[in-house]
């Protein structure tokens, strides 16, 4: 919106180009985002408080958390209004892959808005149905996933990038628009299951939403993408513009969520954050790096996993609980020393995934 009004006003000031430039407005982005939660939060969270909007704890879990019952919860609420604020106003609303990864994040916070207003306001302690969440789940994730795959302007925007070599990419064909939505159902519901303490599905949201905008940037522009030896994305550079709105509203945000928390984002945040992230490793091609960068919420859902198929086998556990931060807490770990190892773990993860652009 303001990108066609600054475009216009440039012909009248020389200064008002600098927002032509995908860098400057990435930036602006971030600061609009995190303006909006930081200075919108306060009444927000008083606005929760005032209408018992408050989250129900689970008796059977880690003693300690008995003591946020009541926290206003859905608060992920503002972060996905900030970021659509940020991308609307900042970003090229010509952009197909803007829209997708916009659209995707919107429709997943809609299913996580229904479950979180039927937990908290109705009362009904078990929400939306997993059934339920799923289907939507995969309405939308198979919606997105077939307009990439039809609307895709080469044969090879279909390939599967192989880390760490430059000549391998298997063409998927169809079987593309699984994979698709694997990545995006998958990664929403992986959030999901880490958003379990205060801020610890947050930060390693934010810190691999900045590896992928620094995919996108770099996957957008034909030089940087040549020397690095990755697919070369026409338009996909645009994405930048909203990881930076998300990484602005997620800091943001994680003033008021840090332990102890204020606010909790609630399924709203996290089904549509994990969503988001899972859009934009598709668009820009980096599927397994993603799964790299991405190994706490891995490791998160293969605990649930591994641990319900152990038991049904063996009426055994192999975790104290799962999710797997749960376990560390039944171990005696503090939860803030649990969140800031796993956001330490993230950082390293990041990193490794960062490498990839080089070890090929």
């Amino acid at each position: 919106m303001l990108l066609w009004l600054t475009h216009l006003l440039q012909s009248y000031l020389h200064g008002f180009r600098v927002f032509q430039y995908l860098s400057f407005r990435s930036i602006v982005s971030a600061l609009t985002a995190l303006s909006i939660v930081l200075f919108v939060s306060p009444q927000f969270i008083r606005r929760l408080t005032f209408h018992q909007v408050g989250q129900l704890v689970r008796d059977d879990g880690p003693q300690s958390h008995l003591q946020k019952s009541g926290t206003p919860t859905m608060g992920g609420v503002l972060i996905i209004v900030a970021i659509a604020i940020s991308v609307l106003l900042w970003g090229d609303l010509t952009n197909r892959y803007l829209w997708v990864v916009l659209l995707t994040t919107l429709g997943f916070g809609v299913i996580g808005w229904v479950d979180d207003y039927l937990k908290v306001v109705k009362k009904n302690s078990k929400g939306l149905s997993a059934r339920k969440k799923f289907f939507w789940q995969s309405v939308v994730g198979m919606t997105m996933a077939c307009f990439l795959f039809f609307t895709a302007s080469t044969p090879n925007a279909t390939e599967l990038v192989i880390p760490f070599v430059k000549d391998v990419a298997p063409k998927l064909g169809v079987f593309y628009i699984f994979l698709v939505y694997f990545v995006i159902v998958g990664s929403s519901n992986a959030v999901n299951l880490t958003d379990g303490l205060d801020g610890l599905a947050l930060m390693p949201t934010v810190l691999v939403t900045v590896a992928l905008g620094v995919f996108a940037y770099l996957s957008g522009h034909h030089f940087f993408s040549d020397y690095l030896a990755i697919p070369y994305i026409p338009g996909v550079g645009e994405v930048t513009v909203f990881c930076s709105a998300l990484v602005g509203a997620g800091l943001g945000f994680l003033w008021y969520n840090t332990y102890p928390a204020q606010v909790f984002m609630g399924d709203v945040g996290s089904l549509s954050l994990g969503a988001a992230l899972g859009v934009i490793a598709v668009v820009v091609r980096q599927e397994l790096v993603f799964f790299l960068m991405g190994g706490i919420f891995v490791a998160e859902t293969m605990s649930v996993i591994l641990q319900v198929a152990y038991y049904k086998l063996t009426k055994r556990r192999i975790f104290l609980m799962a999710p797997l931060h749960h376990h560390f807490e039944l171990k005696g770990w503090p939860e803030p020393k649990v969140i800031v190892r796993f956001w330490i773990v993230t950082v390293i993860l990041v990193l490794l995934g960062l490498a990839t652009l080089k070890l090929r």
